[in-house]
């Protein structure tokens, strides 16, 4: 059966693939569209628990709609499931992307005008124009260095993940309020402009090459253990998201492999590396 997290093909393909899974009334092409709020939870049934989440401006196709929300595919990784139905609107071309921890809009250009909302590392704007430090968005005014233009990927997931020590653990979160240790995973090879899946089960089956056991670890090489994902800084420190200190943290390599085996929160798997 097709895994319904994640879809290799966007529109019709797509549609014909959850036929059987999905219950609607009937299957379209879809309709494109984007998300307009900081960001949403994307859940397995409407108004469930998330799987994962959508940051602003976040490409989707609209699959159906019912009762408030609609099913959705995310351009970005192929991901499916449903959010609320006022969390988007008509696709506008994203021209930037929020490479700060966080970000705020703001009303006019000037920061002590008030804001209009804040944004995380991830989220992705149509930029319109500069003035002064801000770029100019429909949406209202951002500090330019917080801003990266698409077209110019990072090459370091592990620096990107980096800025986000710190951040609250959520189980399926993908943004500075909360993030789990695929959600690290993922906006760490995003924000370099590569698409990778947003669960670590995904993640070890389709990321990178097996590095053989006992091998010298590399700088961003991903360490696996059942249900778990981290990146590795060098051969003795790792960084994740995780529910240890609640929090993205350094950890010893080693000190993690004995706490989670005595916790017997899943076995070790071993280590996938990147081609560079």
């Amino acid at each position: 059966m097709t895994d319904r997290r994640r879809l290799p093909f966007s529109g019709a393909f797509a549609l014909e693939a959850l036929r059987g899974q999905v219950e609607a009334e009937g299957f379209t092409h879809g309709m494109p569209a984007r998300i307009i709020v900081p960001v949403t939870d994307l859940c397995p049934e409407p108004g469930s628990l998330r799987d994962r989440q959508l940051l602003f401006g976040a490409e989707v196709t609209v699959i159906d709609q019912r009762d408030g929300f609609a099913f959705v595919q995310a351009a970005w990784d192929g991901y499916c499931g449903w959010i609320a139905a006022d969390a988007f609107a008509t696709p506008e071309p994203a021209t930037h992307v929020v490479t700060a921890p966080a970000t705020h809009v703001y009303r006019e250009a000037a920061i002590k005008r008030g804001e209009v909302m804040q944004l995380s590392m991830g989220a992705r704007l149509a930029v319109t124009g500069e003035t002064g430090m801000f770029a100019v968005t429909a949406e209202g005014f951002v500090p330019r260095q917080h801003l990266r233009a698409l077209d110019r990927p990072g090459d370091d997931p592990l620096a990107v993940a980096e800025r986000l020590l710190g951040t609250p653990y959520l189980w399926g979160g993908n943004s500075r309020a909360g993030i789990d240790c695929s959600g690290l995973v993922q906006i760490g090879f995003a924000l370099c402009g590569q698409s990778v899946p947003g669960d670590s089960d995904l993640q070890w089956a389709e990321m990178g090459e097996t590095v053989p056991e006992g091998a010298p670890l590399r700088r961003g090489d991903l360490l696996f253990w059942k249900g778990h994902v981290a990146l590795a800084c060098d051969g003795e420190t790792m960084i994740h998201a995780n529910g240890q200190t609640m929090s993205v943290a350094y950890e010893s390599i080693e000190a993690a492999k004995a706490r989670i085996a005595a916790a017997r929160e899943g076995p070790y798997l071993g280590v996938k590396r990147l081609a560079r």
